[in-house]
């Protein structure tokens, strides 16, 4: 075993010497670009730019994921307008075959795992391997292990995280690579531990090569399954139950992936300050687990900016700001006719909420007072159009009966929409076109979130509830840079976080928001490019890259 790649995979620049060190990143998603389908959002978002600024900063890092067959999914309408989930095959021209294949075992079985390679040029990333079952050596179960990004089917979700993490691990024997730090990104490679014991057969020389990123915000929310459900899919890597406990420190039958994850991490990282807080005092009764830091999500400008746009905010060009802002509007605009037949106006603000539909992120919470919501929309003084975006997880009840109950609602409004297929291209144009990026997730309950840094490189205002990297963002200076409601108790009766919130974001909205873009549109203007100039470089993900080799890898 060796610290080199292979020649022809090698990274295609030499080392910055401050990243020589040799890491590998394991990520359940991926995403990289558009024609590039294996992703769903905000963590694959966060993975994707961290593999373009290990690029763009010449670190020693490679990444390893899936190559889902299906991808995620594809939203579409269905007659009735409610939302439609598609599966379909997808198929990649870019990327290289490796001619490398295994077996590993999934629930007592042998299951071959096929490599495919993404050179770093293709896109400007790390050197990147996704793995696949889909190969004619497997009955249909088994290549379909790797079918579908986060399987609702718990047995075969649980197979395709040993894909990532007992799959990856044998790649890098194969390859004959050893790095000096293994990174997962969330628990969801975890499996990979117990390969290494195999390959080490002690704790020790584990915990100084792992390091882990957490990325949930509450206990219940990690994820966990019986031990013995566990043992009987072969996600010990044919270590003895004995064994397995030993190693975790798992004494019962929940086996909880996180906590296993910073028990056996050198260091751990939350991804805002906040989730740093609120994560040391989630995990604060387990003594036996690694330290906790904070690296803050970030994303890769050089990807994510408009180039036009950030031309004319770095020359201080506002004239030319302008114009760029209504042609990124009109282009926005276009896809909104396209998709439901409305005619938006690039004078009229314009509201943007564009994420993962999820209870807690309540995509619906500025129209649960009908009432007030329309006499906003409909203000013939200070006119509002509103679009929303954001695919649940297809099978999220909750958060496919809020899309659809907006998607009914805006079938009788003119100036609202509702918008299918929230990729990565529709969210760069959504980013162009917004005046407002509206983000209200209840308080400590969003991790991180990205999706407002990279609206703020496009010239959108962020107005948020006080969560997540946005309460780093506002207090950056003395300097307004944003819109965030005033906290209020978190511990409250969530129905009554709601209320709360709901009236504050009115309040706000009315009070403020709106008269400043119509009434004092250089104060708006000042606002832009406040917002433009502060959003990097620390919320660029070169930031990040480097946090990673200085403070967790080190």
């Amino acid at each position: 075993m060796g610290k080199t790649l292979p020649k022809q995979y090698q990274h295609p620049y030499k080392f910055d010497p401050k990243y020589k060190k040799p890491v590998v990143y394991f990520s359940m998603e991926f995403a990289i670009d558009q024609s590039l389908k294996i992703y769903s959002g905000g963590l694959g978002f966060l993975a994707g730019s961290h593999m373009r600024s290990v690029y763009d900063l010449k670190q020693n890092e490679i990444g390893i994921g899936i190559l889902w067959k299906k991808g995620y999914f594809d939203q579409i309408l269905n007659e009735d307008d409610t939302m439609g989930v598609q599966f379909r095959d997808k198929h990649y021209h870019f990327l290289e075959e490796t001619g490398i294949k295994f077996k590993i075992q999934i629930n007592n079985h042998d299951v071959w795992v096929k490599a495919m390679f993404l050179n770093p040029e293709t896109f400007g990333t790390a050197p990147m391997f996704f793995l696949s079952t889909d190969v004619p050596e497997n009955d249909f179960l088994a290549q379909s292990t790797t079918n579908r990004l986060y399987d609702y089917e718990q047995k075969a979700k649980i197979a395709s995280t040993m894909v990532l993490g007992i799959g990856g691990a044998k790649l890098l024997d194969i390859l004959e690579y050893e790095p000096d730090i293994y990174h997962i990104n969330e628990a969801h490679a975890l499996s990979l531990v117990f390969s290494l014991y195999n390959k080490y057969g002690n704790i020790k020389d584990i915990q100084k090569r792992l390091v882990f990123t957490t990325h949930t915000p509450e206990e219940a929310g990690n994820e966990k399954h019986d031990i013995n459900l566990l043992n009987e899919m072969s996600f010990f890597d044919g270590l003895s139950m004995e064994k397995v406990r030993e190693i975790t420190g798992i004494k019962d039958t929940i086996f909880n992936h996180s906590l296993v994850a910073l028990r056996l991490a050198h260091a751990a990282n939350a991804v805002s300050k906040l989730h740093g807080e609120v994560s040391n005092e989630m995990w604060k009764n387990h003594k036996d687990i690694c330290k906790i830091d904070y690296i803050t999500n970030a994303q890769n400008k050089k990807y994510w900016a408009d180039e036009i746009l950030e031309d004319a905010r770095a020359k201080k060009d506002r004239e030319g700001l302008q114009k760029r802002k209504r042609h990124l509007k009109n282009k926005l605009f276009e896809l909104v006719a396209d998709q439901t037949g409305k005619l938006f106006d690039p004078n009229v603000f314009t509201i943007v909420w564009a994420r993962r539909f999820a209870g807690y992120k309540r995509p619906d919470l500025i129209t649960r007072d009908m009432d007030r919501f329309l006499k906003i929309l409909n203000n013939k003084e200070k006119p509002v159009q509103i679009i929303f975006a954001g695919k649940p997880y297809p099978m999220d009840y909750v958060g496919i009966q809020a899309f659809n109950h907006l998607s009914h609602m805006s079938q009788n409004i003119k100036n609202m929409a509702v918008l299918v297929g929230h990729e990565l291209k529709l969210s760069r144009t959504l980013k162009g076109g917004a005046d407002i990026w509206l983000n209200n997730p209840r308080v400590t309950r969003e991790a991180s979130g990205t999706s407002g840094m990279t609206a703020a490189m496009n010239g959108a205002i962020n107005f948020s509830t006080n969560d997540g990297w946005v309460r780093e963002f506002k207090d950056m200076n003395k300097k307004q840079n944003s819109f965030v409601l005033p906290i209020i108790d978190h511990t409250l009766p969530v129905y009554m976080q709601d209320q709360l919130d709901l009236a504050n974001l009115y309040e706000m909205l009315e009070t403020e928001v709106i008269p400043m873009y119509y009434e004092t549109p250089k104060k708006w203007w000042d606002l832009v490019e406040t917002s433009m100039n502060q959003i990097a470089p620390y919320f660029d993900s070169g930031r990040m890259a480097d946090e990673y080799y200085t403070k967790l890898y080190k």
